[in-house]
């Protein structure tokens, strides 16, 4: 389980050399991720979606609050929690001078996973995720949907319990975006937990089984997809998060 406890992070933003300005990312944010579901972080450009996805990932500290994953904190337990979690966002970048399987093999290295199941791991990747027909091909070569699969593929090396997704399929080809979600929820299913955020609400409301819509830093509503755009009185997931944020607006 991931257990994210009142978290903020505060900002320090520099407008000259005597004035400077302070600025939360993220504000009070609780919220708990079992294993088995599909989470949906879900907001606008500098909603603070991508800064709590890292908090949650161990790539940055929390201002305030904590992050737990199976009772463990990263503090104490960093290398334990970091082979039970994969993390990518949209604009990860490759080795471009690296093939697919040279970036692959790189990985299940890094995590330790033995030769010999390290290419039965490769293979099954490569036919998972369509990469074969140009699996010992430069990264650098590659269109934008293939180096994405190629960058959700590394993630998948050391079969992790955890996924965390940040915009992994922005701007990507309907063929591409189908493989990774067709993958998310086959993980899904496979007991894994994914936090998965996302620009596009219809996405969300198809393969997410609980929401998060985070405003300003703050979460403005969670729930099923369902069940928001019931209380909203809506039609769909987007058009209740307009209507929640009309709400704030006049609260």
């Amino acid at each position: 389980m991931i257990e994210v406890n009142n978290i903020e992070k505060k900002f320090t933003k520099y407008i000259n050399k005597k004035e400077k300005k302070e600025f939360y990312a993220d504000r009070k944010i609780s919220f708990k991720a079992d294993k088995g579901e599909i989470i949906g972080i879900l907001g606008p450009n500098g909603a603070g979606k991508t800064t709590l996805l890292r908090i949650i990932a161990g790539i940055m500290e929390p201002t305030e609050g904590s992050v737990s994953i199976d009772n463990m904190n990263y503090k104490e337990n960093q290398a334990t929690i970091k082979q039970k979690i994969a993390f990518m966002s949209g604009n990860t970048k490759l080795y471009k001078d690296m093939s697919s399987y040279e970036l692959l093999k790189m990985f299940g290295q890094y995590y330790k996973v033995p030769d010999k199941e390290l290419e039965k791991r490769i293979k099954k990747t490569a036919k998972r995720f369509e990469l074969t027909p140009f699996l010992h091909q430069r990264i650098e070569t590659l269109s934008t949907g293939q180096t994405q699969r190629v960058s959700i593929a590394r993630c998948t090396i050391h079969d992790p319990e955890y996924y965390i997704f940040d915009e992994a399929t922005s701007g990507l080809d309907i063929i591409s975006s189908k493989i990774i979600l067709d993958f998310i929820k086959e993980e899904k299913q496979q007991g894994k937990c994914i936090l998965y955020s996302t620009h596009y609400m219809e996405e969300a409301e198809n393969i997410c089984d609980r929401v998060i819509l985070i405003h300003h830093g703050k979460i403005i509503k969670e729930g099923t997809p369902k069940n928001i755009v019931k209380e909203t009185k809506t039609t769909n997931l987007r058009d209740a998060f307009f209507c929640l944020i009309e709400g704030e607006k006049n609260e």
